[in-house]
């Protein structure tokens, strides 16, 4: 099938591994060019080398709102356009809230909502300037749908990513600006590594995933891909869950 997204630009932040870094294989591999912003630019440079003509590594500190807001106008010096955004970027600080300083809560509020609502913002105001449209993949989570303990922070705020795509989507869709979340459930990712390395807890998360195994990174990247192409033109709002069955408890 073709995708039709040959020669668009587009932004994913946290890129530099996991889930950001198999959605930008999956765009480029379809002839997209890719800004891969991460917090540390040596983590980019190994995925930046499976594409340099075509990926283009960035340094980005998702607390700074001014460097996010930058990601649009460097998309656009260096590829000549942006077509879509994908908000991946996100931290998952775990404890009791009861023994948690709060700032650790606002610094993951900072990086997990207010990053991505600056740079679809960014974004949404080129596109209406120069009225083309645009799509926008905010990457939320199960723990957004369900809140889970130990990860007060973390759920709030994913929760938080599903209520400003509505939002975001109900204002934006008048300018053909589509905006959309994908829900991930457990990956293989290091995010998920003490679990992995752990037969017994392993063995525990399995059981509560109907389809007994965790995602591959590469399983979210034909996803991302069909909601950053022209072929997902009348798909806005929309919240998609990609997590084996686990949150329908089939």
């Amino acid at each position: 099938m073709d995708f039709g997204i040959d020669g668009f630009g587009v932004i994913v932040t946290g890129a530099s591994r996991g889930l950001g870094a198999a959605i930008t294989r999956a765009l480029v591999a379809e002839g997209a060019n890719v800004v891969a912003a991460a917090r540390s630019l040596d983590a980019l440079t190994g995925l930046a080398a499976e594409a340099p003509e075509k990926i283009s590594p960035l340094s980005c500190d998702m607390r700074d709102k001014s460097e996010v807001a930058a990601l649009v106008g460097t998309c656009i010096d260096r590829f000549g356009r942006l077509d879509a955004v994908v908000n991946n970027a996100g931290i998952a600080p775990a404890g009791k809230l009861v023994d948690t300083d709060l700032s650790v809560m606002e610094e993951t509020m900072a990086v997990n909502v207010i990053a991505p609502a600056v740079l679809s913002k960014s974004a949404a105001q080129r596109w209406i300037a120069s009225e083309k449209p645009g799509s926008v993949i905010n990457v939320a989570s199960t723990a957004g749908l369900n809140g889970k303990a130990l990860l007060s922070g973390y759920s709030a705020s994913k929760g938080a990513v599903v209520r400003l795509t509505e939002a975001l989507a109900a204002e934006w869709a008048r300018y053909g600006i589509r905006v959309n979340t994908i829900a991930p459930g457990a990956f293989e990712t290091d995010a998920q590594a003490n679990v992995i390395n752990n037969p017994e807890s392993l063995a525990a998360r399995l059981q509560k995933i109907p389809a007994r195994r965790m995602g591959a990174p590469h399983e979210i990247g034909p996803l991302a891909v069909y909601l950053v192409s022209p072929l997902s033109d009348f798909v806005t709002a929309a919240c998609f869950v990609i997590d084996g069955g686990e949150v329908a408890k089939l």
